[in-house]
């Protein structure tokens, strides 16, 4: 098989993989300068925020294993193609020398046993990092089942590692990925914690001992495949979160590959708002001082689709406010919806030089169209404000998409002419943690 067809195959097997953002659109070049593919090259952010762009890549699809929701799984009828060490390393390196790309992202399906796989991924990043001398970001993902002396190996040669935890409950991991389970999983895991806290020990004492995955780890979970509420997966995450140090748990909404009776019908739309939501409630978990407990409980088991975690919070718990924003602290300020961490700290440090009014609020940053029904300026509020949770959902949501929710509920036909739920200010508002 030439080496072109082998990158369409399992840069396209590699797309599923959500552990960083893809380019989402395919458009040659067509004379011009540059072109796009939707698949083969991702994005991700180092440490001083710059956004680099990664060859995101399988080392193979032809997967021993037969996890139902997967498209490289051993009963789908897909093409299968396996990249040697030499020769993924020669095209990342050509890659790079070309300025197409930054780093790597490296996955594979498990050939044969997990830990001939991964002895074949360490192969690769031996090559890249000893005889090409690379020193460029690598995402490695871990294969769970391996042995603990090759996690290790391959820690020592990645910025980053992972490992998929893929269902959010052990009863949903048997009964659709029956070759994996939840041991064999967090295994890895704990072992990767480790080691990194280990390392970041050792740099203390010694400037050149050696690192282990820098960049530390992340995960990523399925969300629509299995009936787990948003409550178990926010407290799955959370447990991730504290007893792992994850960097981050990315969520993606199931997308229908292939059919079967354990799964949503083919033609089920993903769950792509209730990612969303997931995603707003995960940045209040990592940066905003909420637990899983506070968003949502076992009466109230999955997030309101039609308002952001933190202003469905704020109208269950109106006994919090309005709060005073020349005095309220950090941690009161950070739970108002339309403050962010940034317009936090922009408020603290503006309160040293004087009274901050309405006009000084807007200027700062703070989204007044939201915490306006949460604040008061010295004592007053906004004149004419209707402050009720009724009122409140109401103008936060939108007359319109209010009267949609309530029609919704009377199980009426939506029009193809109804304004999406989500907004363009949320949808930038998720992607830059501002909540």
């Amino acid at each position: 098989m030439e080496l072109i067809d082998k990158l369409t195959i399992l840069s396209d097997a590699a797309k599923y993989d959500v552990a960083c953002t893809s380019s989402g659109t395919d458009r040659k070049g067509e004379g011009g300068l540059g072109n796009a593919m939707a698949c083969g090259i991702c994005h991700s952010f180092s440490a001083d925020g710059r956004c680099i762009s990664l060859l995101k890549v399988l080392q193979s699809n032809a997967c021993s294993y037969d996890c139902q929701y997967c498209v490289n799984r051993v009963s789908n009828d897909t093409p299968r193609a396996t990249f040697t060490s030499r020769e993924l390393a020669e095209l990342t390196i050509g890659f790079y020398r070309r300025n197409y790309i930054e780093g790597l992202f490296l996955s594979s399906a498990v050939v044969g046993s997990p830990d001939a796989t991964c002895e074949r991924m360490i192969k690769t990043l031996e090559l890249l990092r000893g005889e090409y001398r690379f020193g460029g970001y690598i995402h490695a993902k871990a294969i769970p089942g391996a042995d603990s002396a090759l996690i290790e190996r391959m820690g020592l040669l990645c910025d980053r590692m992972s490992v998929n935890i893929e269902l959010p409950s052990r009863q949903s991991l048997q009964l659709l990925a029956p070759d994996k389970s939840k041991e064999a999983i967090l295994r890895p895991m704990r072992q990767i914690s480790f080691k990194a806290a280990e390392s970041s020990a050792d740099l203390m004492r010694y400037r050149h001992a050696p690192r282990f995955a820098p960049a530390g780890q992340s995960t990523q979970m399925i969300i629509g495949a299995t009936p787990e509420s948003d409550f178990q997966i926010m407290r799955l995450s959370e447990g991730l979160y504290r007893k792992y140090g994850l960097k981050r748990v990315f969520y993606s909404a199931y997308m229908p590959v292939a059919e079967s009776s354990l799964l949503p019908a083919p033609s089920t739309k993903p769950p792509l708002l209730r990612e969303h939501r997931l995603y707003q409630a995960d940045w209040l978990l990592r940066y905003y001082g909420f637990s899983a407990g506070e968003l949502l409980d076992e009466k109230n088991p999955n997030l309101n689709l039609y308002v952001d975690p933190k202003c469905s919070w704020a109208l269950a718990h109106m006994e919090h406010f309005p709060l005073e924003i020349n005095r309220a602290d950090y941690e009161e300020l950070l739970r108002v919806p339309g403050i962010g961490v940034r317009s936090a700290q922009r408020i603290l440090k503006a309160r040293r030089t004087g009274q901050i009014t309405w006009e000084g609020a807007k200027k700062i940053g703070v989204v007044l169209k939201r915490a306006q029904y949460f604040l008061t300026f010295s004592g007053k509020m906004v004149p004419g404000l209707k402050i009720s949770p009724e009122s409140v959902l109401r103008a936060l949501m939108g007359e319109r998409q209010a009267d949609i929710f309530k029609e919704q509920a009377a199980g009426r036909q939506l029009s193809l002419f109804d304004p999406p739920p989500v907004t363009r200010e949320e949808a930038y508002q998720c992607l830059n943690g501002e909540i």
